[in-house]
């Protein structure tokens, strides 16, 4: 049997919550249209939900694409900054038979500014610098693509540190029509380097760089499990080693200027997949601001 599902609420959910999608076949029977999928989360772009996979579930696919399932058949899905406006679950079931479910993801507004300039040439890399930034990206990408099996990602995240949020996500400039990059996580100022800074979430170091990247500088990244990382740039130091357990909460590294920084701050990013997300959207505002 197929059923196809839709979200009684209706829409996307700005704030968090929970969604529930209805089983279609039940209320066309008359029958109580349970719950095949509930997700609780932040239902836009660069943000994240979790859910359950309804009982009896052996796969799971989001817009397509395998997703892991717990054993107790939850899961993390999440939205990049550039997202569409729909996403789609599809479970099948181990005896045959699916559920599919839709809902939205809602568009934000980001911080653009325009500038009526061209943008900056930029000085060709030399040769040793292409090499050393080849070898970086490599590490970078292995860390990333570790699996651990680290529970973080179930957990209410924290703020790593507190202090001026000096850079927000999503937040571009275009140059006289030329979109530049856009900034890919959030930057804190504490205003000075040394600053202790905590695990957000229970993971596993994926990667400690003991000599500064090129553009990262000391870094720093964890694995939360399901997919989602942290990564920590321009760090002073380090307290953990690479596969050390951490725990939400914990001393892990010192506030720097390291790498390409016009002063100390910490840039925190996470990535779900090749997703990247707001991690706002995990912490909600900045106590105190």
């Amino acid at each position: 049997m197929k059923r196809r599902l839709f979200l009684a609420a209706g829409g996307a959910l700005a704030g968090a919550g929970i969604l529930r999608a209805s089983g279609w076949a039940a209320e066309r029977l008359g029958g109580d249209p349970l719950a095949d999928f509930a997700l609780t989360g932040q239902l836009t772009q660069g943000g994240w939900a979790r859910g359950k996979a309804p009982l009896g579930a052996s796969r799971l696919a989001f817009n397509g694409r395998a997703v892991r399932l717990a054993p107790d058949l939850t899961f993390l899905i999440a939205f990049d900054r550039d997202s569409g406006p729909r996403g789609e679950l599809l479970a099948e079931f181990a005896g045959g038979g699916s559920s599919r479910g839709q809902f939205a993801i809602s568009p934000r507004r980001w911080q653009i500014e325009h500038i009526p300039l061209g943008p900056r040439p930029g000085t060709p890399p030399n040769a040793e610098y292409a090499r050393r930034r080849e070898g970086e990206l490599a590490r970078i990408n292995a860390a990333r693509a570790q699996d651990h099996a680290a529970e973080g990602w179930r957990q209410k995240f924290i703020y790593p540190v507190y202090g001026r949020i000096s850079g927000r996500f999503g937040a571009q400039r275009i140059y006289n029509g030329t979109p530049g990059s856009y900034h890919s996580g959030m930057d804190i100022a504490t205003g000075t380097s040394g600053t202790p800074f905590v695990a957000p979430a229970d993971g596993i170091v994926a990667l400690a760089g003991e000599n500064a990247f090129s553009l990262e500088g000391r870094l720093l990244m964890i694995d939360h499990g399901m997919g989602l990382g942290s990564a920590f740039l321009h760090c002073s130091s380090h307290a953990v080693k690479e596969g050390d357990i951490v725990r939400k909460g914990q001393f892990i590294g010192r506030i720097g200027a390291t790498g390409r920084a016009t002063g100390p701050h910490l840039h925190w990013s996470l990535k779900w997949r090749e997703s990247r997300l707001d991690p706002l959207l995990f912490v909600g505002a900045m106590p105190g601001a």
